[in-house]
């Protein structure tokens, strides 16, 4: 099950609190990446919060680790308003098992840097090739269970 909020209260497994980074350039396009591991599989860059980690803080962390973009390029807009909820599915792989699935704040960021800023090779690399798209192009490259998500993320940051 998907869902924009947390509805289900039958699974006792936990979700991860994590935060999605919304990459802006100018042109109002958005950065995603092809994930490194499923081919064809195109996602903005997102990961975990640390226990007692500033939100926008991690999202520029995680912005750094996944695509070596500096937090110094990257100008804070704005962020969503609560936490987006989805739901594993029955596919995951086994390291994510432990949790039901994922929510989510959304924080968005302008780039500041050139292309040439942006790197695939980072220390533990979880991309293998970056490029921007209009906001339906990144809606339809989406894997399916993540898409409601993106979608309201994309309505509320960008409206």
């Amino acid at each position: 099950m998907t869902s924009l909020t947390n509805t289900n209260t039958n699974n006792s497994k936990p979700y991860r609190p994590n935060v999605g980074i919304m990459l802006i350039n100018d042109k109002g396009e958005i950065l995603i990446g092809e994930r490194i591991d499923i081919s064809g599989a195109w996602q903005m860059p997102q990961g975990g919060i640390e226990e007692g980690e500033d939100i926008v803080a991690a999202a520029r962390r995680e912005l750094a680790e996944e695509t070596g973009i500096a937090p110094a390029l990257t100008d804070f807009i704005k962020r969503t308003d609560d936490w987006l909820y989805y739901d594993y599915p029955d596919t995951v792989s086994e390291v994510h098992k432990k949790h039901r699935g994922q929510k989510q704040i959304w924080v968005l960021l302008r780039f500041k840097g050139e292309d040439k800023d942006i790197a695939a090779d980072t220390a533990e690399p979880e991309f293998s090739a970056f490029k921007w798209a209009k906001p339906q192009e990144v809606i339809a490259l989406i894997t399916p269970f993540k898409r409601p998500i993106y979608e309201a993320a994309i309505k509320e940051l960008l409206g």
